[in-house]
Formats: structure tokens, C-alpha cells, sequence
């Protein structure tokens, strides 16, 4: 198999592997709280995303990583992971951000990742930085599809939510 193989089939392992715990742990739990919670814990792992900037470390990443993927990669994990943070800030107080911030996250974070997604010629560029797309990104996208989902089937819930504790 050659790098582009062994990427593409480490990155769908991960991705069914995440998919069956999500399915298995995580949706059984969810059904149990309340939209705020959910989101929460949802947000959690978007909230480290600023480990992209690996993309623009010297050593980490070979010195022949294109450039377009490094920086967009780098700053875009940043842009939400910082994102992530605002929205658990505001998931915590209930503030009436919330459900706006959950949204904005997910919509930009998805995009992010599949943009970088796209760059399959960075992927013999990754060298110890593997471990992000092939492992860290299924999370990632694991993470936003829940949380899409249960933003649109918990509507009546999400306004609830905020106008319940904003009084």
C-alpha cells in the first residue's frame, strides 16, 4: 500500500470506530440530557483544535508540506478551537449566544475539515503529525454530525433552553 492508501484506510477506520461508539455510547446518553449538556460535551473536543498549529511547526511536519494546507490547516483549527471555547463559555451561562455559537462552530469547523480534506497531496507531508487527520479529525466529525443532529431534532428544546434560564 502506498502513504495515500494507508491514510485513506487509517482515516475510515477511525471515522466507522468513532461512528459505533458515537452510535452505541454517546446517543444513549445524550437521549437522557438536556440539549445544553449535549452540547457541551459535543463542543469539548473542538475546544483543542489549536493542536493544528502543529501544521506550521518545522520538524513536526516535513519541511516540503505545501504551504496552502499547512497555514489554512493551522489557522482554521484555531479559528475553531477558539470558536469552541466562546461556545462552551456561553453554553455555561446559558446565555442566549448559545445555540447561535453551537451553529456557527459546527458549520465553520465542518468546513474547515473538509477543506482540508481535500488536500490529499499534503498527505506524504504529515510525517508526526499523522495522528491528527487519521485519528483526531474522525473524532472531529463525529462530533460536529451529532451535534447537527441534535441542534435540528432538539429545536423546540434549544429555544426553550435559553429563554428558560435568560428569563
Amino acid at each position: 500500500m502506498n502513504v495515500t492508501d494507508i491514510f485513506g484506510l487509517q482515516f475510515v477506520l477511525s471515522l466507522l470506530v468513532f461512528g459505533l461508539l458515537a452510535a452505541w455510547i454517546a446517543r444513549p446518553v445524550f437521549q437522557r440530557l438536556e440539549l445544553p449538556e449535549v452540547l457541551f460535551w459535543l463542543t469539548v473536543p473542538h475546544a483543542f483544535r489549536h493542536i493544528g498549529m502543529v501544521f506550521e511547526v518545522p520538524g513536526v511536519v516535513s519541511p516540503d508540506m505545501p504551504g496552502s494546507f499547512s497555514a489554512a490547516a493551522a489557522y482554521g483549527d484555531l479559528t475553531a478551537g477558539m470558536l469552541a471555547i466562546l461556545t462552551l463559555v456561553a453554553i455555561r451561562r446559558r446565555s442566549s449566544v448559545m445555540i447561535p455559537l453551537a451553529w456557527l462552530l459546527n458549520i465553520f469547523g465542518t468546513a474547515d475539515l473538509a477543506l482540508a480534506l481535500t488536500k490529499i497531496e499534503a498527505v506524504p507531508y504529515f510525517q508526526s503529525a499523522w495522528y491528527i487527520p487519521t485519528m483526531l479529525v474522525p473524532l472531529l466529525l463525529v462530533a460536529h454530525l451529532m451535534a447537527f443532529q441534535q441542534l435540528l431534532s432538539r429545536k423546540r428544546e434549544a429555544r426553550n433552553a435559553v429563554s428558560n434560564d435568560n428569563g
